[in-house]
């Protein structure tokens, strides 16, 4: 799919997403914001559509088959047609290292998934802006001083122009506001002395430095400057060569504070945390529930072996109490006692390893090991809906990297439903759970009922907190679901098969692959 939704002859933005409800939502948000929108789902479309129309802002995902985000963007940056577009990445990893190497091969901004639509607008209109004054710049220098000059006075962000060696040939006056100093006070000084306090010494590593000296453009997002009394602040610049006819004559620097932004951005992420920890805690609260609803089944399990363990108890008091004990026959009796021991004990550990929290981080895990497990915690419901559970696992299927509690969680949630489903459809056909590949990069469980279905509206209702069809249902399990299978990077739905029921499944990483986090319905 490559398309040019829109004509404009303003700014040009290029959608890059293999996921087209993604795109969808790309451009609903701002096909009305006066820019030019290109659409494509792959890599390659994407470095074709780049090199024809220059766009000012990239909005590229990151996870990608064939090519990634990654990859795009170094070619982009590698190509003199487009290295100057801010690149801004979309992505629901929020690994620092993914970051950084996003930054480290240019890219201007980090947005991540599920996106906001307000986020998206301010980051585009911000980068739209810079990059086409860069672009404005470039060209008015080799036409008129003067016109350029009025440009870079009307606008918040500072500017300056350098020439080889650093010096200041020209600021704004928004760069004056922001470094405390008038203009012509720092037309004349050095830039690197001026803003680092090893500009004298050191200035070869320096930011900047490769732009005026090689014409290789530069951003980078929150280095520390230096305002004119000395003191420090958090800063997002954007370099450019200063070119005339094929000769390098220094750079071109836009520059703005961000404090206030990274402020901002602090609270954020505390506000992120906080509602991680509520999810958490939501989570847990489910469980508790569910094993609140099966005490009575694990009641009964449990004094099955404490009553057999009486009766041999009572048997072997007699025998010992005879004047020629069988010991061949005693032996036997205290080794079922220790078999009915070990049976209760192992009730108990899988109560209280369902029950526990979470512990921080995720496990390599085997599939069939995790569903033998679940289908150990639903013999319970199993005899209380007349029903059973038929497990099925692919050959060779590779291990996942998720948190075993959260996943057993929603896999229990699963088969209690479909078990549930399939008993008030008056069937007794077993419930199947099953595990299979999904692509190179998941492995897909599914749990297949054989119920009356799902009503018309599922689609819109039923992953969203509070619905539910039960009479007596709480309308938390699957939305708890969705955010627990959405934090180990997979994705959760169902299907309508054609011979009626429902089938739910759910994905998760293979283990050693770096997968990203689908967007998720709005709720």
């Amino acid at each position: 799919m490559t398309e040019v939704v829109s004509e404009s002859p303003e700014v040009t933005v290029l959608l890059v997403d293999d996921n087209p409800q993604n795109l969808k939502v790309l451009y609903e948000t701002l096909k009305d914001k006066g820019y030019r929108l290109l659409i494509a789902n792959e890599g390659e479309k994407a470095l074709d559509l780049a090199h024809r129309h220059q766009p000012e802002v990239i909005l590229l995902d990151i996870m990608m088959p064939e090519m990634d985000g990654y990859e795009v963007c170094r070619r982009l940056k590698a190509d003199p047609e487009t290295a100057d577009c801010a690149i801004v990445f979309l992505s629901a990893l929020d690994d620092l290292q993914a970051k950084v190497k996003g930054f480290d091969l240019g890219g201007a901004d980090y947005i991540a998934k599920p996106f906001q639509s307000q986020e998206v607008i301010a980051r585009v209109r911000t980068h739209a802006r810079v990059i086409r004054l860069e672009r404005e710049l470039q060209a008015r220098n080799r036409e008129l001083q003067g016109d350029q000059t009025r440009i870079l006075n009307s606008i918040s962000e500072g500017i300056y122009g350098l020439d080889e060696q650093g010096v200041i040939e020209f600021a704004n006056p928004a760069a004056a506001m922001i470094v405390g100093a008038p203009v012509e006070e720092l037309v004349g000084r050095n830039f690197f002395e001026l803003h680092f306090a090893t500009g004298a010494e050191n200035p070869d590593s320096l930011p900047v430095q490769a732009t005026c000296r090689q014409g290789i453009p530069e951003n980078q997002r929150n280095i520390r400057l230096l305002r004119a009394d000395g003191q420090g602040f958090p800063a997002e610049y954007r370099s450019t060569p200063k070119q005339e006819d094929g000769e390098l004559h220094g750079a071109v620097v836009v520059f703005r504070d961000i404090t206030a932004e990274l402020a901002k951005e602090q609270a954020l992420q505390e506000a992120q945390a906080l509602v991680q920890e509520q999810r958490d805690q939501l989570a847990h609260t489910s469980r508790l529930t569910t094993m609140g609803e099966m005490a009575a089944g694990f009641a009964h399990e449990v004094n099955q072996p404490l009553t057999a363990i009486t009766n041999y108890a009572r048997v072997a008091k007699r025998m010992m109490a005879r004047d020629e004990p069988d010991l061949d026959l005693l032996r036997q009796t205290l080794d079922k006692m220790e078999a009915q021991s070990h049976r209760a004990s192992e009730i108990i550990r899988r109560i209280r390893r369902f029950m526990k929290k979470p512990a921080a981080g995720k496990e390599i895990l085997a599939v069939p090991v995790l569903l033998e497990d679940t289908r150990q915690f639903a013999e319970v419901d199993m005899r209380n809906n007349d029903g059973g559970i038929e497990v099925v696992i692919e050959d060779g299927l590779p291990d996942v990297l998720a948190d075993p509690i959260q996943v057993q969680q929603v896999a229990l949630n699963l088969i209690r439903n479909a078990l549930e489903a399939t008993r008030s459809a008056g069937s007794s056909v077993p419930v199947r759970v099953s595990a299979g590949r999904a692509g190179e990069g998941f492995v897909k469980i599914e749990v297949r009922d054989h119920g009356v279905g799902l009503p018309e509206d599922a689609e819109e209702k039923l992953f969203h907190p509070f619905y539910t069809t039960k009479d007596e249902g709480m309308g938390i399990g699957l939305a708890t679901c969705r955010s627990l299978i959405q934090a180990q990077g997979g994705e959760i739905g169902f299907e309508r098969p054609e011979d009626g029921g429902a089938c739910f499944y759910f994905t998760l990483p293979v283990a050693g692959r770096e997968v990203e986090s689908p967007a998720s319905p709005e709720a």
